[in-house]
């Protein structure tokens, strides 16, 4: 089976506006238009439709959606990475952030969790694989759209493409101050399960060659994890 990876379209939060509550962030008017461009440019429709249950996921799907009207679409558990502790940290803006996320990723302690409201990164790794399980289980030749964040599709992929790393390895490479997002918005991935193993690809690579056939196309994952 086939899953496309689709990351949001620009959120008021990228845009730079402080946010109360990570899971209403809503789109930007240049992000209903990256979702109006993302629906026309599908060639196949899908078997399902999966998004995240955060407001900006639903936005950006709804595109999609509305073309496909005939294709059953599902919310699973697949929102965002939330390191910092909401509670502590809602209203603010990335640059007051900066020195907490700079302490978090260079401890990279897989297994901290920052109080209630965050999730440890080692359990953003758990979610991701029970999220990759679930579409793995789909019918062959199955393919899904999954609108889903930045932060857990890169988490996605590092499970594919760096599954040689432990935990605490994958962590370290996962941010780089400085650099910019490793998933922009509306960008996609693809992940194509064959027998008993996941590859995944950059989107230009899995719409020129669908069935990855051949040898492997993995990606390494870094850069900067935004929490909006």
């Amino acid at each position: 089976m086939r899953a496309i990876f689709i990351r949001h379209g620009e959120s008021t939060g990228n845009a730079g506006v402080p946010c109360h509550d990570l899971a209403t962030i809503e789109l930007t008017e240049r992000g209903h238009e990256q979702a109006r461009a993302i629906a026309v440019s599908w060639t196949e429709a899908p078997a399902l439709i999966v998004t995240s249950p955060y407001t900006r996921t639903r936005q950006t799907a709804a595109p999609t959606i509305a073309r496909f009207p005939a294709v059953p679409v599902e919310t699973w558990p697949i929102e965002e990475f939330t390191y910092l502790q909401p509670e502590r940290w809602n209203g603010t803006r990335s640059a007051e952030r900066m020195p907490h996320l700079e302490r978090y990723w260079s401890a990279a302690d897989p297994d901290y969790c920052d109080g209630e409201g965050a999730e440890s990164f080692r359990a953003l790794l758990r979610r991701c694989d029970a999220a990759l399980t679930r579409l793995a289980a789909m019918p062959p030749g199955s393919l899904v759209y999954v609108f889903g964040h930045g932060q857990f599709i890169q988490a996605a992929r590092a499970i594919v493409a760096d599954a040689h790393l432990d935990d605490r390895a994958k962590m370290r490479a996962f941010w780089r101050k400085g650099e910019p997002p490793a998933i922009s918005n509306t960008e996609r991935v693809g992940f194509h399960w064959k027998i008993d193993r996941w590859e995944c690809s950059a989107w230009a690579d899995f719409r020129l060659a669908p069935s990855l056939a051949g040898s492997e196309r993995r990606m390494a994952s870094s850069g900067v994890p935004g929490q909006s």
